[in-house]
């Protein structure tokens, strides 16, 4: 109870934590915008009635060419950090001979949008102290949007472009704001350029128009009269900015009616759109996969389609419209690569299966080991490309340091006076004789390293020497010797101390030579070209094409001898396919070359080519639709040509090796938990050790609910241990010793079991009936049962069914199960029947079994020595 009510408490804090921090959070950011206001506020009043400086003031500022350059130069990378300080060097000279420079710096400037504020705080202190500013930059901003102007000329990428004319309109629209720019005419213009309806025939100046609109609207909602929500008390200041009501009507009839255009364009493209995937999904279903053209126009297409929804979208929101809704065709599947692609089979793309069958496979074909690891780079031919790299970086270092130099030394010299220059001079020579002793230096280092590098390639090459194996002959011998994971990445590592291009061509020449018939290798050998492909690219050039000549060369000749060697050539592109070193192309095309002739040996090369990599392919999400594809193919030739049962089996077994049978999952039984209980007593649990302690949790059991329960289990003697077959009986006389009727339905199902038996004949019960044998000898070492039980159960299995018309299905002439089920009852319970009655009865029966022997003819060797036994009795 107290516990409960600690977390209640616990949970009330934490919603009321969170509702505070929520509170404090809309708090902040209401004070935030009030200051905002009030900024804009007081810069609006100053803005309108400036008291500009007078000429006397301005000449006691510095107004020397050097410091205004310098502080110029400041303005065209205005941020809010470096603001202040800014406006104190701005304060400190006088630009009235430099205003126009000073306005070209700021409209170069590239603003973000948090910069925004802080250039218009310099913008207006500069209208306040110089009066021919505000008309210039006005005027310069605007370039901006005129085509083919400055817009052009300042960034020729659309992107930067674009970038600057929405930093632009939005500075323009906060100096509106201050008072610097008094006339809203000049959105006027903007926004009818913005809205005109020729450039929605190029889509990227659509984009950025719709990206231009949603910003100014959103800014500045009074401009369409729209109010700000939330922020009511500075209505006032809003309706003092002098927008008038013809100037709101024209913003407001051009944002629609430029809205309804934009739409209208929407609504052609998405037909477009889902016409050109109806058509590619045509494509797809007759071909398998899409041309790189097609794909590249859907991507193209479908890009734009998606841009032009988000602006259309934005907008819309801005000017409190409803988005527009697209209507969606339930008959269209949108075509896509790679790992969107889905599966024709209708499964979702969470429910596609893994690639690999088991974590020991995924390993084998993924996780290659990294040679650079170890083998020194200098063997693998990385380390003179590594130092020729550097050796470009250093000159190109100190190209650039001299070029640097160069400028730095020019620039002074144009900026300092006579004396400077002579000490610039000096300074100079200086810096000369400091360099040429620096590229002594450099030149030295180098040598120093190139020894060094020598010192360590004879090393290595000690080390080649005295490696065991290093002759690449005997390298090569071990490769079929080969047949683990750990030898061929051994090997693979040994390799590379003997590398060179005539070792890897002779290599590679030994791998394509591999034995016809020790296809067991070709996994090794692709993970050995694999590894080595990492370092070595030409290795795999060089195979690929070999084997794709000898593919072509043994399909063209079309002769039915050379069996083994095609099906070792196309499990070799199989394997080289997981290993991603041959492309899925090839082995398509392979797979298309046997399926466009499928006879004879073509059927059998297709068949290893899907037994090898079609699973493999079918399960990566790049080639699934293709492979299924080829497998309908597959399969419909099967079913037209008339193939000999063993191509009839190959083709099945490939086709569903790919592509297993969808089952149903297996349901298992649910059991009570008592149930469930006894069943672990019976078939887990019970031994020799243990059987006291199962005996008397069984007598702990509700007997009349477990009972029947109980009998039924008992009689399962064949899902334990067939050793322990004795333990049950054992179980059965303890129980029966407290539970007298249990004793007899036990025997009774047992000898119904045996009758059941013999009257089926069924295969699959030969194990559970020659248990229940052994588990009626054992009743009877238990005394459950007496002889007559034992002899007439003998009697009934050799005369069963003799003498009517099903003999021949009861008791097939050549099946000798019967005897093997009376060699079972005697060999558990025989022994007691050796002397007295029950040792004439033995041998009258023993009679009549030698007789049924006899009708059986020949009997295997085991049947005829357990025989031997018992007659020797």
């Amino acid at each position: 109870m107290e516990s409960s009510q600690t977390e209640n408490l616990t949970d009330t804090k934490q919603d009321d934590d969170a509702r505070q921090s929520k509170q404090e959070d809309e708090e902040a950011r209401i004070e935030e915008y009030k200051r905002l206001m009030d900024q804009k506020i007081a810069l609006r009043r100053n803005n309108q009635n400036p008291e500009r400086p007078d000429a006397n003031y301005l000449r006691t500022l510095d107004s020397s060419i050097k410091r205004n350059t310098t502080v110029i130069k400041k303005l065209k990378t205005i941020n809010d950090e470096q603001k202040d300080g800014l406006m104190d060097e701005l304060k400190s000279v006088n630009l009235s001979k430099f205003v126009s420079e000073a306005v070209s710096y700021i409209c170069e400037a590239k603003l973000r949008s948090a910069d925004i504020q802080a250039a218009v705080q310099v913008c207006s202190l500069l209208h306040q102290r110089y009066k021919d500013f505000s008309p210039c930059l006005i005027q310069g901003l605007l370039k901006v949007f005129v085509p083919g102007k400055s817009g052009d000329d300042l960034d020729t990428d659309k992107n930067s472009r674009a970038m600057k004319k929405r930093s632009t309109l939005k500075l323009l629209i906060e100096l509106y704001f201050v008072g610097i720019v008094e006339d809203a005419s000049i959105f006027v213009n903007i926004i009818k350029d913005l809205t005109s309806l020729e450039h929605l025939k190029d889509r990227e100046a659509t984009q950025t128009n719709l990206s231009l609109l949603s910003s100014f609207v959103r800014q500045g909602r009074l401009f369409i009269g729209l109010r700000s929500h939330g922020h009511e008390s500075y209505d006032e200041f809003f309706k003092d900015l002098n927008v008038t009501a013809d100037q709101k009507k024209f913003f407001k009839k051009a944002l629609n009616s430029y809205y309804d255009a934009v739409s209208e364009l929407l609504q052609s493209e998405n037909a477009s759109l889902r016409l050109m995937e109806a058509e590619n999904a045509k494509v797809l279903s007759a071909k398998g996969e899409l041309s790189d053209e097609n794909t590249a126009s859907y991507e193209k297409l479908r890009k734009s389609f998606d841009q032009l929804l988000r602006g259309v979208s934005s907008l819309a929101e801005a000017i409190d419209l409803q988005p527009p809704v697209m209507p969606d065709d339930g008959n269209t599947t949108r075509v896509t690569t790679g790992t969107d692609v889905t599966p024709s089979s209708g499964k979702e793309p969470s429910v596609l299966e893994p690639i690999w069958d088991d974590d020991d496979t995924k390993t084998f074909y993924e996780s290659l080991p990294d040679l650079r690891a170890f083998v020194p780079a200098v063997l693998l031919g990385e380390a003179e490309q590594k130092l020729n790299e550097q050796h470009a970086k250093g000159r190109e270092q100190s190209s650039e340091s001299n070029a640097e130099q160069e400028t730095e030394v020019h620039d002074n010299a144009q900026t300092s006076s006579a004396t400077e220059d002579q000490l610039e001079g000096k300074a100079d020579d200086v810096a000369k004789d400091s360099e040429e002793k620096e590229k002594d230096k450099g030149k030295e280092a180098e040598k120093s390293k190139e020894k060094d590098l020598d010192r360590k390639t004879e090393k290595d090459k000690e080390k080649v020497r005295a490696l065991d194996g290093g002759s690449l002959d005997n390298l090569l011998q071990r490769l079929p010797g080969c047949v683990s994971r750990d030898l061929i990445d051994q090997l693979t590592v040994e390799f590379c101390y003997l590398n060179s291009k005539a070792s890897r061509k002779k290599l590679v020449r030994a791998l394509f030579s591999v034995p016809r018939t020790s296809l067991e290798l070709l996994p090794y050998y692709s993970r050995m070209i694999a590894t080595l492909s990492s370092c070595m690219k030409d290795v795999p050039t060089m195979l690929l094409p070999m084997l794709e000549e000898e593919f072509n060369f043994l399909i063209n000749k079309k002769d039915q001898i050379n069996i083994e060697t095609k099906i070792k050539n196309i499990r070799f592109i199989g394997e080289l396919c997981k290993f991603k070193i041959a492309p899925a192309a090839l082995v398509f095309s392979c797979l298309k070359a046997c399926l466009d002739d499928f006879s004879h040996h073509n059927i059998d090369v297709a068949c290893n080519l899907l037994e090898t990599c079609g699973r493999f392919l079918y399960r990566s999400p790049e080639t699934t639709i293709r492979m299924a594809n080829m497998l309908e193919i597959l399969m419909r030739l099967k079913n037209v040509k008339n193939l000999d049962p063993r191509h009839s089996t190959l083709v099945e077994n490939a086709y569903y090796l790919c592509k297993p049978p969808e089952r149903s999952a297996r349901v298992s039984k649910v059991r009570p938990p008592l149930y469930q209980y006894i069943r672990k007593l019976l078939f887990s649990d019970l031994d020799k050790s243990s059987v006291e302690h199962v005996l008397r949790q069984l007598r702990k059991l509700p007997w009349v609910e477990c009972q029947q329960y109980l009998v039924k289990c008992f009689l399962k003697v064949h899902k334990g241990k067939y050793s322990q077959v004795h333990l049950i009986a054992l179980l059965t006389a303890g129980l029966s010793r407290y539970h007298d009727d249990f004793a007899v339905a036990v025997v009774d199902e047992v000898l119904e079991e045996i009758r059941v038996g013999l009257e089926l004949n069924d295969y699959a019960m030969q194990q559970r009936r020659l248990a229940h044998m052994r588990f009626l000898g054992e009743l009877y070492s238990y005394k459950h049962i007496d002889s007559s039980v034992v002899f007439e159960t003998l009697y009934l299995i050799i005369m069963f069914g003799h003498g009517t018309y099903e003999q021949d299905v009861l008791d097939p002439p050549e099946d000798c199960f019967r005897i093997r089920l009376i060699i079972t009852l005697l060999q558990t319970c025989g022994h007691y029947f050796t002397r007295g009655s029950s040792k004439r009865k033995l041998d009258k029966f023993l009679l009549h079994f030698q007789r049924y022997i006899i009708m059986k003819g020949p009997l295997p060797l085991d049947i005829e020595f357990d025989i031997q036994e018992i007659v020797n009795w």
